[in-house]
């Protein structure tokens, strides 16, 4: 079955990968869902120090294994993707400042493959919208793996409060909570 694929953006990967790992390259649920991030992740974790800092875990070599696939690009694809991306950085720098070349790259992707991303950053989700691309919150995502049995509610808490821990809360996320997840409180 052909695989139904998924990408998730820099932030989105922090926030997921601690809690569930494996996370990426993973198949899960009818229709076959995989998660996958860019190259350019592993590029802006080197660049970073805050994000080496903060995530020093990611650099442990199960974590870096798991993000060495990515989206397979034909030629004709990967041309594609390029002229998106300035299409789309070109519009980052005219009209909605805030997006990061990186976002910029993940949302050419998703446009190109025809695939959500997964975000929580609003800028981003914003500029999606102007080039109609899909895309899904972590909260959005935990959901679908939890409707397709890949992880349980429990695990989802547990993520929760990995965010409230390090104060990396996603803009609503209580109020997405209780509107994905129903009346199950957060905490516990």
């Amino acid at each position: 079955m052909a695989q139904s694929k998924i990408l998730l953006d820099t932030n989105s990967y922090f926030r997921m990968a601690k809690s569930i790992h494996p996370l990426l390259f993973v198949e899960f649920g009818p229709p076959c869902y995989c998660l996958y991030v860019i190259p350019e992740l592993d590029d802006e974790l080197r660049r970073n120090p805050r994000l080496q800092t903060k995530f020093a875990w990611a650099a442990e070599y199960d974590y870096a294994s798991n993000r060495k696939r990515h989206p397979i690009l034909s030629n004709k694809d990967r041309t594609a993707v390029l002229n998106s991306y300035e299409f789309i950085w070109s519009y980052v720098q005219d009209e909605l400042p805030g997006p990061s070349r990186v976002d910029a790259k993940n949302l050419a992707y998703g446009y190109v493959l025809s695939i959500p991303v997964v975000t929580d950053d609003r800028d981003m989700r914003e500029l999606a919208k102007v080039f109609e691309i899909r895309t899904l919150s972590s909260l959005d995502l935990a959901k679908l793996m939890c409707d397709c049995g890949h992880i349980q509610i429990k695990k989802v808490r547990e993520m929760y409060e990995y965010w409230r821990y390090w104060n990396d809360m996603p803009h609503n996320a209580q109020a997405d909570f209780a509107r994905l997840f129903g009346d199950q409180r957060v905490e516990g």
